[in-house]
């Protein structure tokens, strides 16, 4: 006979501990093969597919898209070995009660990848709990949650960020049936309760109220959008750069003429154009070697700044699902050519939602380019928990003083955020005099490119 096993949301790494289903890409009743890419989830630091490490037939989903669950959560069931259920499968079947029946749905020693963007579990990573019978209902087709009588013991609920959302809403979670395995309550459970009490609250006749009663406080209504995925862990992060470090921000403007009529002879010359932002990353660069207290984090903890051998560079981007900021590793040691091809790598997974999470962890210093919004100034958050970030304005034509003499040249204002537990002003204003003057006269750096 079949045996059904159970597929968990694995592991996702980087410190993450949920996932927001965004695409089932199977149906019940269909039939995977073993590594097959079977939902779609999206968590704080990127979208990734996660891949079943079991071959049979779907039996059951967990969760339905916008739920977000905690790792370890079950995601699946499959039905693997024997002829029956839907769809059926030509796997051999296992004996009953037979402890190999996890193991013939394991491809040889491994079974590929875990994750998209991640390393290869061995079998014992992969073995999941073996159900013999097929369960009778699931989440997705389980009757709406409502109220029942307080939970006998602890309250079936794993993810702190249901608990936050039922103690944010007033919402007694002993008061709620969950939807998920054993009861477990999900986000979806507490936000229909909480939408099921609202309703109940606007149906009722409102109480009249006395001649002493004083007036109670209005709470105007509008649409609620939850801090989550990306949204969630940039606020967090936001957050936590403006509680933690610091910052203070200068700024100054330059001549980029010189710079832009470079990039112009460089790119006429033949072979791969080279892009703006990659001949500001090199001046970053060199801007570092010289003040390489910016290239550093501060560790609380121990009350120390560690400073960094190598330059990760960030760069702010933004995409349809938010702002992320890919990192082009050791920036320090690569090419204006080199620079320009992993920018746009980056910046093209970035609009796909395909950047993984090694390629948004790990920078030491951002770049932030706002002047493709059309803006000539700002003072960027730091990204944490870095210590520095530089701002790059709009290039447009002003009158501008040039030897001596009044002149329309291309000028952009440089913008420079530091954490002033790592230096003073003198080095901060070092720092972006520094870079000012190489974009105002880039010879010197563009025989290194």
């Amino acid at each position: 006979m079949a045996q059904v096993l159970e597929f968990k949301l694995p592991d996702l790494g980087e410190g993450l501990t949920e996932a927001e289903i965004v695409r089932w890409l199977v149906a019940v009743g269909d039939v995977v093969a073993v590594d097959q890419p079977v939902v779609e989830v999206e968590t704080a630091k990127a979208m990734v597919e996660v891949p079943c490490p079991y071959g049979g037939v779907v039996t059951a989903r967990y969760g339905e898209e916008g739920t977000e669950l905690p790792v370890g959560a079950p995601l699946l069931t499959v039905a693997v070995g024997g002829t029956g259920g839907a769809g059926g499968t030509d796997a051999p079947a296992a004996e009953e009660g037979s402890g190999d029946a996890a193991e013939s749905a394991v491809s040889s020693e491994y079974s590929g990848n875990v994750l998209v963007g991640y390393g290869t579990a061995g079998p014992a990573a992969r073995r999941r709990r073996v159900r013999q019978t097929v369960p009778a209902a699931t989440p997705e087709t389980a009757p709406a949650p409502v109220p029942v009588p307080a939970h006998q013991g602890p309250v079936p609920v794993i993810s702190p960020l249901v608990r936050k959302l039922a103690r944010d809403g007033g919402l007694d979670l002993r008061q709620v049936r969950g939807s998920g395995p054993e009861g477990l309550i999900l986000r979806a459970d507490v936000e229909l309760a909480l939408t099921t009490a609202g309703d109940r609250q606007t149906a009722a006749p409102a109480p009249v109220p006395s001649p002493t009663a004083s007036a109670a406080p209005v709470t105007a209504a509008g649409e609620r959008v939850p801090l989550r995925g990306v949204r969630g862990a940039v606020a967090d992060k936001l957050s936590r750069s403006r509680t933690e470090i610091p910052d203070a921000t200068c700024w100054v403007d330059a001549d980029a003429t010189e710079l832009m009529a470079a990039r112009a002879a460089m790119n006429a010359a033949g072979g791969p154009k080279i892009s703006l932002l990659a001949l500001l990353a090199r001046i970053c660069v060199h801007a570092l070697a010289r003040f390489p207290e910016l290239n550093s984090t501060v560790d609380t903890a121990a009350r120390e700044i560690v400073r960094l051998p190598d330059v990760h560079l960030g760069f702010a981007a933004q995409t349809p699902r938010g702002l992320v900021v890919p990192v082009v590793k050791d920036a320090g040691r690569r090419t204006a050519e080199s620079l320009t091809e992993e920018f746009g790598r980056l910046t093209e997974a970035a609009r796909q939602s395909a950047l993984t999470p090694a390629d948004l962890t790990g920078g030491t210093f951002t770049l932030n380019n706002y002047g493709v919004f059309g803006v000539d100034g700002s003072t960027p958050i730091i990204n944490h928990p870095e210590a520095a970030m530089l701002g790059v304005g709009r290039i447009i034509p002003k009158p501008w003083v040039h030897r001596g003499e009044l002149a329309v040249r291309q000028v952009v204002q440089l913008s420079f955020t530091f954490d002033h537990r790592v230096c003073d002003g003198g080095t901060a204003g070092g720092f972006l005099r520094y870079v000012a003057d190489c974009v105002e006269q880039p010879s010197v750096l563009l025989r290194t490119v």
